[in-house]
Parts: structure tokens; C-alpha cells; sequence
């Protein structure tokens, strides 16, 4: 077989230096740390400040930076772990869920999409829970929850009409119901605006996206979309989700 085109490509300077950099990062500098400005990186590692901006947004990109208005250039804590596919079934808001923060809780008209998951009527009102997920004091996911009346039928005695106390309530009456099993899917997305707001990213950036089904007397009990920034997040598939993975272990700089 011949050598393609790729192949006869050399590696981008910047593509180097990123590595480089990456080094440095494991071995110099800690969470949260600032980085030297870009006159004196460019000077340490003899490059252009042109190559330094690109390696520095290329591993912006990856999670391995944040850039912080005011602060500087920091060293991004490490990936949170979304399970996806474990066998541990529980509902939002059990324990072990603490790291989620209720934020409100409204009635409304869900997406026709969400409607047709739940089989509710096309102008039937849902509670619908929002959460936010927090990790070394940044967010780093939203969630809409979606909840038919008919999954927490004793509601009405609950005075808080709206609010962080209402969605707690809801998530506890929820929770009285038997759980027989949930599914998930994983996509890559663009954040929307208002998702992009409450994650402290552009509208655009790249997110992940992870629609979770909760059944409960045989139907749908509850629907979930968590929208995490791509940057930030990482997925882990069954029970042993703790496995670090670091960014091209076999290509470190000499």
C-alpha cells in the first residue's frame, strides 16, 4: 500500500508545542493554577505568540485549559465522569445524586418530542425540574427533568408553587415510585443559549447531550436531558467508571 497524502503532511508546530505544553502541565503546574502570560510561554518554548495562541485554544478545547475573564489562563480540573449504561438504577435526587443542585420547577407544555416519550396529550402540562451540575465551584452541566402529573399524583398538598423547594419536592415524590429500569443515549451537540448561559460558554460550543428514560408501572415515569460541556466531561460505560484516561499517553515529548 502506497503512502497517502496525510501521511507526507509534517506535524503543525503548534500541534508540537501543544504536546510540550501538555508535559508541562502534568508535571508543573497543579488545578487551578495560572499560567505565565503568552510573552513569557513563547519565550520559554522559542516559539511565535501566533503558535502558542493556537496550541493554548487547542488544549482550551480539549478541557485541559480555562480561560477565565479577569483571571488568566488556568489549569482546567480533571473530566467529570458521566456514567452511561450502569446497572445502578436511581432516580434523580436519591443520594449519591448530591452533586446536581435544584434551581426551579414549573408546569409547562413540553417539546412534541418529550410529549410523545411520555405519552402525554400534545398540550398536557409537565413539571418540569431544572438542575444544575457543579464541579470545583464551575458548572459544568444543566439538566431538564420532565415529569408527568400522573408520576406524582400527590402534589397538590405541597404549598411551594415554584422555586428550588418545589423541585425537591417533586423529585421526592418521585421517588415513591418503583424504578424498573432506565435507558440512556449520548450525542454530541452545539450549545443553545440559554444552556450556553447557565455553562459559561458561547452559544455554539460543543456540548454533550444525554437523554435518560426512567420507567416506572410499565410506561415512562420521567424523561432527562443533561446537556454537559464537551470540554469538561467525560463518559464512563457500567459500574467501573473510574479509569483515568489522559490525553495521547504514547505521544510525550522528548
Amino acid at each position: 500500500m502506497g503512502t497517502t497524502q496525510l501521511e507526507t503532511v509534517p506535524e503543525p508546530k503548534y500541534w508540537h508545542l501543544k504536546t510540550v505544553l501538555t508535559e508541562a502541565l502534568d508535571s508543573e503546574f497543579s488545578v487551578g493554577e495560572i499560567l505565565p502570560n503568552e510573552r513569557e510561554l513563547a519565550a520559554r518554548f522559542g516559539v511565535a505568540r501566533a503558535t502558542l495562541r493556537q496550541a493554548l485554544e487547542q488544549l482550551e478545547l480539549e478541557g485541559r485549559l480555562q480561560r477565565r475573564r479577569g483571571v488568566g489562563t488556568t489549569v482546567a480540573p480533571p473530566r467529570v465522569g458521566v456514567a452511561v449504561g450502569t446497572e445502578q438504577h436511581a432516580w434523580p435526587g436519591t443520594p449519591g445524586d448530591d452533586a446536581w443542585q435544584a434551581v426551579d420547577c414549573t408546569t409547562e407544555v413540553p417539546p412534541a418530542a418529550v410529549a410523545a416519550a411520555l405519552e402525554t396529550g400534545p398540550d398536557e402540562a409537565v413539571h418540569t425540574v431544572r438542575r444544575t451540575r457543579m464541579t470545583h465551584g464551575q458548572p459544568v452541566a444543566t439538566e431538564v427533568l420532565h415529569i408527568p402529573a400522573a408520576s406524582v399524583p400527590d402534589l397538590t398538598a405541597i404549598d411551594a408553587p415554584s422555586g428550588p423547594a418545589r423541585a425537591r419536592a417533586v423529585l421526592r415524590e418521585l421517588q415513591r415510585l418503583e424504578l424498573e429500569g432506565r435507558d440512556s443515549a449520548v450525542e454530541l451537540g452545539s450549545a443553545r443559549a440559554d444552556d450556553a448561559k447557565q455553562l459559561d460558554r458561547l452559544p455554539g460550543a460543543p456540548v454533550l447531550v444525554v437523554t435518560t428514560r426512567f420507567f416506572a408501572g410499565g410506561r415512562t415515569a420521567a424523561l432527562s436531558v443533561a446537556t454537559y460541556r464537551a470540554d469538561t466531561c467525560r463518559l464512563t460505560f457500567g459500574d467501573a467508571g473510574g479509569v483515568e484516561i489522559h490525553p495521547d499517553p504514547e505521544r510525550r515529548a522528548s
